[in-house]
């Protein structure tokens, strides 16, 4: 027989009609031949219920306090399906996180799972039994050993479902929702958003990091490192959703589902040059002009930063392979002569990338990383990151150094490494979704040393107040004193914390100084082609430039490039670039 997990979350589940309706579709599964693990969610708002009565005792309750608390809200849900599956004439039992053998680390509120001990669970599903589980959490051993209860965080249910098919060595994980699947983006802002058949898991892992909610990235995760097939569907309809798809295929390991290295791979792409173009008009279409001018000259850019403004003129920086540096320069000077500014080049630079599932939501990898380089004694020329991926561009020199030492930190073997590697197009879209992150605020730490270890040193510090990046730029542009400025967006929730940290920082650097920039949106296109198309980033500026929307940061990686814009302009950016790559007519 075939096993499936399926999970419904809390929408599905908000009335006794609708859990009937869940009962009767998980029936109609269990006849076609299926054995059953189902995982939900608590029925409907009960999460946000529970909570606000426990805001209505305390201000700061106990997370252990609060974690027996929300954990009720699943143990309504599993009881009440149940009953409904065993009216219908088909044999369940409900188990709560404890009693399905899900282990988390002891991190109440937060915990990551460690490992889903399955022996109880295989037991039933041999007795014929339909098996329905509560998400969103599990159990940690205590002090002396005692089981305590532990919450999984936001999106747990998704991330304790796909957890066990993964444990379980299941044909597949099904997420019903209440959207039809992964859509091109959020269909509330653009109509005309469209339904997506397949995507990459490290596509929707950059998606999901940027704000797409139909999955949270840490079940996305699991999905890739497990090779899990995950599809993602609707509650209300039998349409086929999203398939999500991994070439990753790893073989189960003791170290703990949630506890892997995020890091599983090395890189190092040689014979690199930067052009920096600096003091150039701050003003929308800048961007577009110089990046449809390289295209059109057939020059394939791949990173490309734009710091915070300064005053009325901004600085663009971005990297080629050596042997296309001629004809970009070429390119650049026409447009200089144009515009204004000054142009600078550097060539004999390496490119250093880590990656790996979730290594940004980890506030302690990047740093690592910086930090490893600078003990090493390497300066990074540039600094590109996103949720699968950071790369720093270093003196070629060093590259082989900074391989050797980045190995050794993150444990990686021979099999990990690759140098200068040979990508096969895939025949991709060049983007695949757009997605739009309103919970962003952005930081530049001005007039900081330009030495190894400074951008580790700010990384460690937010790190230590388990503060992550979401976007880090530093500028090319030195000041008089040879400082550097340092840019990055991260969370709303996160700005008291983190300002509170740097300033406790800075005071160690004469002349630093904190700046915290205007009301912004991050809004960023994702797409697996993107490494084998000229010209998409030109495309996505041109479109912002149409609408007169002025660009403050850029920040690119191999398959994603983010801008970010004023919170105005956020929507009308969003329907803007959708429209642009004709996303609405798939």
């Amino acid at each position: 027989m075939t096993l499936l997990v399926q999970k419904f979350g809390g929408t599905s589940l908000g009335s006794i009609e609708r859990i009937k309706a869940v009962a009767q579709r998980i029936k109609s599964s269990k006849e076609k031949g299926n054995d059953l693990v189902v995982v939900v969610s608590a029925m409907g708002h009960s999460t946000d219920e529970l909570t606000q009565l426990a805001s209505e005792i305390s201000l700061d309750p106990p997370h252990r306090e609060m974690d027996m608390l929300l954990s009720t809200g699943e143990q309504v849900s599993i009881s009440l399906l149940t009953m409904a599956l065993n009216e219908l004439g088909t044999p369940a039992i409900s188990l709560t996180g404890t009693q399905a053998g899900i282990i988390t680390e002891s991190a109440h509120g937060r915990a990551r799972i460690l490992e889903i001990r399955t022996e109880r669970i295989k037991n039933l599903l041999s007795e014929g039994k339909t098996l329905v589980i509560a998400g969103f959490q599990g159990t940690s051993l205590g002090i002396g050993g005692i089981p305590e209860i532990t919450t999984l965080g936001r999106g747990g249910s998704d991330t304790s479902a796909v957890a066990l098919a993964a444990s379980l060595e299941a044909e597949k994980c099904e997420i019903y929702t209440d959207v039809p699947g992964v859509l091109t983006t959020d269909p509330r802002i653009v109509k005309s958003a469209q339904l997506m058949k397949n995507i990459s898991c490290d596509e929707m892992l950059e998606l999901a990091s940027l704000g797409a909610a139909v999955l949270h990235p840490r079940a996305v995760e699991i999905a890739r490192n497990f090779g899990v097939t995950l599809v993602v569907k609707s509650s209300w309809d039998k349409l086929d959703g999203t398939t999500l798809t991994s070439k990753k295929n790893h073989v189960y390991a003791k170290g703990g589902i949630e506890h892997r290295s995020p890091v599983d791979g090395l890189e190092l792409v040689e014979n690199q040059a930067v052009i920096a173009l600096s003091n150039i008009p701050d003003r929308p279409g800048i961007a577009a002009e110089l990046f449809e001018s390289l295209s059109e000259g057939g020059v394939n850019v791949d990173l490309i930063i734009q710091a915070t403004h300064q005053i009325n003129s901004n600085d663009i920086t971005f990297t080629v392979v050596e042997n296309e540096l001629n004809n970009a320069l070429i390119q650049c000077k026409k447009l200089i002569k144009t515009i204004g500014g000054e142009i600078s080049s550097q060539k004999s630079l390496t490119k250093l990338s880590i990656y790996g599932a979730g290594i940004m939501g980890r506030p302690g990898i990047a740093s690592s990383l910086f930090q490893t380089l600078s003990d090493s004694g390497i300066n990074i020329h540039l600094i590109a990151t996103s949720e699968v991926k950071v790369s720093c561009v270093i003196d070629a020199e060093l590259g082989k150094k900074g391989l050797r030492s980045v190995a050794e930190v993150f444990k990686l073997t021979d099999k990990q490494i690759t140098i200068n590697p040979i990508l096969a197009n895939n025949n991709e879209p060049e983007v695949r979704g757009i997605a739009l992150d309103k919970d962003q605020i952005q930081i530049c730490v001005k007039n900081v040393p330009d030495k190894p270890g400074t951008a580790s040193t700010i990384c460690s510090k937010l790190a230590e107040k388990n503060i992550s990046l979401d976007t880090i730029v530093q500028s090319e542009r030195k000041h008089k004193d040879t400082t550097k400025d340092i840019s990055f967006t991260l969370k709303k929730n996160d700005r008291k914390d983190a300002k509170y940290a740097l300033e406790e920082l800075i005071s160690n650097w004469k002349g630093s100084k904190i700046e915290e920039g205007n009301a912004i949106v991050r809004i960023s296109a994702v797409g697996s082609g993107m490494p084998f198309t000229i010209g998409t980033a030109g495309k996505i500026f041109r479109a912002l430039a149409n609408e007169k929307i002025n660009i403050e940061m850029i920040a690119t990686s191999e398959i994603r490039t983010t801008c970010i814009i004023s919170e105005k302009d956020g929507e009308k950016a969003l329907n803007e670039i959708h429209s642009c790559f004709q996303l609405g007519k798939l």
